[in-house]
């Protein structure tokens, strides 16, 4: 048994396919099926069942897999041990972040991260938060940003900043000749949301006080896939929303007709974003520095945390 192995098993899992998984190890599919089955042979043990039409993981198969992703991952930290001796923040970071917070976070902190680690290659990608701990767990990605708890017991998590909900209404709404807005304005409100999934959604039912969202009326049907949809939305009259502070620094804000508003007598409107990571992560030298950065070039619409 050996590292090459590993990779082609993984490869196999995550791709279900013999022939896809030799293109992305860069080697021939016999190659490839022929050291898996020498592998079966050692171990006793069959790891994948194979049919014509698809390939299936075994029990054991599965748990041979986990211990397979936790040697890979172990044997990058030797490589990146070794590394370290001269630069401790060189190499790939896998980040994951949520789409509501990626577009309005992370344009801030990438020149900040060239210039203070060169070494470092940020690598990111943005998915909704089931999706993002999913990876996560399964060794896709290296840490996530979140705004959400982390309840998994193989998971940690470096709390960075919170981030309040401003009121995103029409120009031509009622609200807008009120000074301040209240819980009682938020539970009144035409309020648009976005598409179930989005742990956004959640949280600002929560603000508002709905139990659920809609099921009927002119907002039930109106479940926008993105930030900006939703606030496109907002800026042809259809309803209000509330929208994370950082998102405020937006072009809309002046383009659109939108009014945003703080709501200044509701102290817990706000979302608590943090660094979500393996335990068992072994650069977690490295998932520290970006949370320092990140928390050193906040606009002052947020709390940052230490």
């Amino acid at each position: 048994m050996n590292l090459r192995d590993l990779k082609y098993i993984l490869a196999v899992s995550e791709t279900r396919h013999f022939g896809r998984a030799a293109e992305r190890c860069f080697v021939s599919q016999p190659t490839l099926s022929g050291q898996i089955k020498k592998l079966e042979d050692e171990l006793d043990v069959v790891i994948f069942e194979r049919t014509n039409r698809s390939v299936e993981i075994t029990p054991v198969g599965e748990a041979i897999l986990a211990h397979a992703r936790l040697a890979l991952e172990q044997a990058q930290a030797i490589e990146q041990v070794a590394r370290a001796h001269q630069d401790p923040l060189a190499g790939p970071l896998r980040i994951g972040a949520i789409p509501t917070l990626s577009p309005y976070l992370i344009p801030q902190i990438l020149m900040p991260l060239k210039t203070r680690f060169p070494n470092l290659r940020l690598i990111l990608s943005e998915e909704i938060t089931d999706s993002l701990i999913s990876r996560l767990i399964g060794h896709e990605i290296d840490a996530a940003l979140v705004a959400t708890s982390v309840e998994e017991h193989d998971l940690a998590a470096i709390p960075l900043f919170d981030e309040p909900f401003w009121l995103a209404h029409p120009r031509n709404d009622p609200l807008y000749e009120k000074e301040d807005i209240t819980a009682a304005d938020l539970a009144a409100l035409d309020l648009l949301l976005l598409a179930d999934g989005h742990c956004l959604t959640h949280q600002v039912m929560e603000v508002c006080r709905l139990a659920e969202r809609p099921s009927r009326g002119d907002m039930a049907d109106l479940r926008a896939a993105s930030l900006e949809t939703l606030l496109q939305l907002v800026g042809a009259g259809f309803g209000c929303t509330l929208v994370p502070a950082l998102a405020i620094r937006g072009a809309w804000m002046t383009e659109s007709g939108i009014i945003a508003r703080p709501l200044s007598n509701l102290p817990d409107a706000h979302r608590r974003i943090s660094l979500a990571y393996r335990r068992s992560f072994p650069r977690q030298i490295a998932l520290r520095a970006l949370a320092d950065l990140i928390r050193q070039h906040l606009p002052n619409t947020v709390m940052r945390l230490s």
